[in-house]
């Protein structure tokens, strides 16, 4: 187990890096709008797996050869740039349909697993969370301990701090759903999230 200190040490650590607007926030932010509350659940449970199967490579030491092979790290940057730019694309196409279009025939409702794969998707195909079990964990276990229960129990910190930043995130949009809801804003909150994705895509690109 890990010292509580370092834990608390920890997690200080990826608190900005939490806060900071991500694909995580982008998807939930227009899944809450168009699907309610209930689709918050799926995308916060993609966003924690995807932290634990980062932490399973960090245990496994895969994480460490695609960061030492530069060839490897470019691969897995440019899979998860173009997610995320083709999420953002499709999201903006969506988002822009002609009126009669959607108005001919009833939009299918909005799926929780799809939700769930593409928070997935979005963290896992994420270089930069992989960068943070590979850089700052290091910085807080201890040689003499058993690392695979030390890298547990960060990551278990580490979801439940972007669990609980993502549930206040799905309390603030619930507030003005009624607001939300209409027909301009669901389109221009779609439109946002599309060029947030497409944004963090390309930074991930050029990163």
């Amino acid at each position: 187990m890990v010292p509580p200190l370092a834990v608390l040490g920890f997690l200080a650590a990826v608190l900005p890096l939490v806060a900071t607007p991500g694909a995580s926030l982008a998807l939930l932010v227009r899944r809450v709008t168009e699907g309610g509350r209930g689709q918050a659940l799926p995308v916060i449970l993609g966003t924690v797996t995807g932290l634990y199967v980062h932490a399973a490579l960090a245990v496994a030491g895969l994480s460490a050869l695609v960061m030492h092979s530069s060839q490897a790290f470019t691969v897995v940057k440019a899979v998860g740039a173009a997610y995320l730019i083709g999420l953002g694309i499709w999201t903006w196409h969506s988002a822009t349909a002609p009126a009669r279009a959607r108005t001919r025939r009833p939009r299918p409702p909005v799926r929780s697993d799809s939700a769930y794969v593409q928070a997935l998707l979005a963290n896992v195909l994420n270089p930069k969370a992989a960068s943070i079990y590979l850089t700052l964990v290091p910085q807080f276990i201890e040689a003499d301990r058993s690392f695979d229960g030390q890298i547990l129990t960060l990551a278990t910190a580490h979801a439940l701090l972007i669990g609980l930043w993502l549930l206040v995130w799905t309390v603030l949009v619930q507030r003005i759903s009624r607001t939300l809801h209409r027909p301009r804003v669901k389109r221009a909150v779609a439109r946002g999230t599309a060029v947030v994705l497409v944004a963090l895509g390309l930074r991930a690109a050029t990163a």
